[in-house]
């Protein structure tokens, strides 16, 4: 039986998130998992088995390996119960779709191969995943992920019976894992909607927001003005339709931690779209939603995608920005949980190791202390 950890070492209120382990069939699976959410807590350096393990008792690293990379519980259960315990505690005002890149040396790790990263603007041999965040004015969590598979990992039944890829799994873009994961959320899970706030700049918006459309999922996405170019007929006609209706719209940087002004149009738009589930091409009444970094240009400097029709132009602004608390949890609270440590080769450990670090950052989001330094 693992020795537990100190209580100092870790914040207060665990066992309250914790309790979303009730689910795991066996008394055993549940020490093992406070055990590693404990660990992934109280260790400062990597997360490796052996650390987490330190302190634990004879035989702790076997079992926690064990109990990550081939113990047979599932993940969906516990994941929705933690969504659903933020959901009541914290009243999430967005789901926010993170892409994660997570960087790997050699090509062991399931999913692992040379990819063009955008972000660092060259191929990088990685893991790519989609994580789906809950996020209010003090905090965020991450709920949801998935792994997206290249072809090269789900083509070969070599590779899948080394990593146990289930047969279901298939080769999904980001963005697509993104809306499976929304949907699943939206659907299975309970919870109260969205909006889903994505960044799709880097591909066609058209499919995707047909996609959350068919599944009446509320979204702000960010787009690429050669995007709108491609998608809008005319859309030069545009900017003076949203020059004319700019207001300036007041909003918290939680990048900076400070109060800020951005001028912001919107304007409504019609565009036609083929949902990757549904077939048979669909027209999509958006608005179209800018920004200008200054009052000065003609030409705004950022651009969004909403279904909120009905819904104030300055509340949809504020939504979008939420995406900043997001990329600020996981760099000051995600990647010192070890959201980029997972060494196993497992399609099954991947996906457990990422679980209990929702559970880790759920206690860190939801500790006071948190919630003081994130005001």
């Amino acid at each position: 039986m693992p020795q537990p950890l100190p209580a100092a070492a870790v914040p207060g209120g665990a066992g309250e998130v914790l309790s979303a382990l009730r689910s795991l069939p066996r008394s055993d699976q549940r020490r093992w998992g406070e055990l590693y959410v404990r660990g992934l807590l109280a260790v400062r350096e990597k997360k490796t088995m052996r650390a987490l393990a330190q302190g634990a008792g004879s035989g702790a690293e076997q079992s926690l390996y064990q109990f990550i990379s081939r113990s047979p519980w599932h993940d969906a259960p516990v994941r929705g119960d933690l969504a659903r315990l933020l959901d009541e505690r914290a009243r999430p005002r967005a789901w926010v779709v993170q892409p994660l890149v997570i960087p790997k040396v050699g090509r062991h790790s399931v999913g692992v191969e040379r990819q063009w990263v955008p972000q660092a603007g060259r191929t990088v041999n990685c893991q790519k995943a989609a994580s789906v965040w809950l996020v209010w004015d003090r905090g965020s969590c991450p709920v949801e992920w998935q792994l997206a598979l290249p072809e090269c990992w789900t083509d070969r039944m070599d590779l899948r019976r080394r990593a146990s890829i289930p047969p279901h799994v298939g080769p999904l873009p980001v963005e697509q894992c993104a809306v499976d994961s929304v949907s699943t959320m939206a659907r299975e899970w309970g919870l109260r909607g969205g909006p889903v706030l994505m960044d799709l700049r880097e591909t066609a918006p058209e499919p995707v927001c047909a996609d959350l459309v068919a599944r009446r999922i509320p979204f702000v996405v960010r787009v690429h003005p050669s995007s709108l170019a491609a998608a809008l007929p005319g859309p030069a006609e545009l900017l003076p339709r949203l020059h004319g209706r700019r207001v300036p719209v007041e909003w918290f940087d939680h990048a900076t931690g400070t109060m800020r002004a951005t001028v912001v149009g919107a304007a409504p738009v019609a565009l036609c779209g083929v949902s990757a589930r549904t077939g048979p091409p669909v027209r999509l009444d958006l608005v179209l939603l800018a920004a200008w970094a200054a009052p000065g240009p003609r030409t705004p400097s950022a651009y969004w995608l909403s279904n909120l029709a009905r819904a104030p132009l300055g509340s949809v602004y504020r939504t979008a920005m939420l995406r900043r608390r997001v990329e600020r949890d996981l760099a000051e609270v995600g990647d010192g949980l070890g959201v980029r440590d997972f060494e196993g080769r497992s399609y099954r450990g991947w996906h457990h190791h990422m679980t209990m670090v929702s559970l880790a950052h759920a206690v860190t989001a939801l500790s006071p202390r948190r919630a003081e330094d994130a005001a």
